[in-house]
């Protein structure tokens, strides 16, 4: 199964409750802080209503 590497990039001051809550669960606490998580349905879906504060990169399980 592949993996995404998730960094904080824009702080989520002045976005709405929902928003700051689905950065917190991905477990995203500071800006520039980096998970990986693996690639399933859900984490995309948490990624994808958050995509204007995070970076996402693809990366094979070999390079983790």
């Amino acid at each position: 199964m592949s993996k995404l590497r998730i960094t904080y990039v824009k702080s989520s001051i002045g976005y709405s409750k929902d928003q700051k809550d689905t950065v917190r669960s991905l477990g995203l606490y500071k800006l520039n802080s980096v998970v990986v998580k693996n690639d399933t349905p859900a984490i995309r879906g948490m990624v994808f209503k958050v995509r204007h504060l995070v970076d996402v990169e693809e990366i094979s399980d070999s390079t983790v």
